[in-house]
């Protein structure tokens, strides 16, 4: 394995970083989400379960990936950094009352001249916990320390070509996954022996383009448990009479491409046929609306527009930026479609639209992965979204 992209994009990346930072006030940032420490580098490895961290200061040249040491090698295979600039803590750090990676991670910041001055920490990642906080605190007592949630995020926003590139091979990969799965949803069969048929083929991938895991697990609640969207599966088979929902990704160098469609095997109640259609006339009419210069609110405004007419009702957000991640996620954690969200569209920006409807003993949800052009919206696969009925 290699970096996913040339050296000159990671060092593009970066001074979009430093650029951030400074505008931010932070002289260095702590970085903990694995999926910016990908991005900012190209660090790839399951080693997200013990702490790690990436260290940007204004001050140095070249970041500095810090990990357990058994894992120091993984950045030497996936990134371009000098080795001198891949350090591995010692094991006695890992799962210890009375101490803590992050008390190293501080020792070496003041072994690089960066324990002073304002810290960017990334306070509200999934992998940083209390514990971790108050060690680097008591480690750094000279530095003042500063929310830096986001910061990387938003450099991501905006895609590069060749990151495009990878999300569309995540678009092929997920289409052939989708039918895969599709048809697996049969009476008969067991919901694990379709997820294993899901996993087999997103996997695999298509025309030689291998898939990689995804950040979520293939969700497929089914009959009942389709009216709450994240259930995953069981060993139980499917029914006639009921409906499943597949929410499914295609992954290309952890680059997803979401997918979720809903099969009903039999005729399916009228309720559960016309929220169909009221998705899937929601879902052309937000498309239409997202173009460059309108904002994430006004997209969500379109689609709302057409509930409003259908006597449904949804309260939470219709979709969210997407693109490079790990588990347990694969949202990027800055915009919404949501009402309030007055972030402008842009160019190459990505979102995952799924404006799914729970109702009170079924659910129903259809997504689009899409890509803002300089002229509007455009889909990253072309696969029928309404209701699949299987007679």
């Amino acid at each position: 394995m290699e970096p996913a992209f040339p050296k000159a994009e990671y060092d593009h990346r970066l001074a979009k970083v430093k650029a951030a930072m400074e505008a931010a006030g932070l002289d260095s940032l702590v970085v903990t989400e694995p999926a910016n420490m990908g991005w900012v580098t190209g660090y790839d490895g399951w080693s997200f379960y013990t702490p790690q961290c990436l260290l940007v200061a204004l001050e140095l040249d070249e970041p500095v990936l810090i990990v357990r040491g058994m894992d120091a090698n993984a950045g030497k295979v996936t990134t371009y950094l000098d080795h001198g600039n891949i350090l591995g803590y010692p094991d006695h750090y890992v799962q210890q009352m009375d101490r803590h990676p992050m008390d190293w991670v501080a020792e070496e910041m003041s072994r690089r001249g960066i324990a002073t001055g304002t810290v960017g920490l990334e306070m509200d990642s999934y992998y940083f916990s209390p514990m971790g906080y108050e060690h680097l605190k008591a480690g750094l007592p000279n530095c003042a320390f500063q929310n830096g949630q986001g910061v990387v995020n938003w450099c991501r926003a905006i895609k590069s070509d060749a990151e495009l590139a990878y999300m569309r091979d995540a678009a092929r990969i997920i289409e052939h996954t989708m039918r895969i799965g599709i048809e697996a949803v049969t009476p008969g069969i067991r919901q694990c022996d379709a997820v294993a048929a899901i996993y087999d083929a997103s996997i695999r991938g298509v025309d030689g383009i291998g898939g990689d895991y995804p950040a979520i697990v293939p969700m497929l609640p089914t009959g009942f448990g389709a009216s709450t969207p994240h259930l995953t599966w069981s060993d139980a088979p499917f029914k006639t009479g009921e409906a499943t929902i597949l929410e499914l990704a295609g992954v290309r160098r952890r680059y997803h491409c979401p997918m979720a469609r809903t099969v009903s095997l039999g005729k399916p109640p009228q309720k559960l046929q016309d929220a169909s259609d009221v998705i899937c006339d929601g879902i052309a009419a937000a498309l239409d609306a997202a173009k460059p210069g309108a904002t994430c609110a006004e997209v969500e405004l379109a689609w709302r527009r057409v509930l409003a007419k259908s006597g449904f009702e949804k309260e939470s957000r219709i979709g969210y930026s997407v693109g490079l991640n790990y588990p347990p996620d694969w949202g990027e954690h800055t915009m919404s479609i949501r009402s309030g969200d007055k972030t402008v569209l842009q160019p190459n920006m990505t979102f995952h639209m799924i404006p799914g409807l729970m109702l009170d003993d079924c659910g129903i949800e259809i997504s689009e992965c899409f890509l803002i052009t300089e002229t509007g919206a455009e889909c990253f696969y072309d696969f029928p979204r309404p209701l699949v009925v299987k007679d």
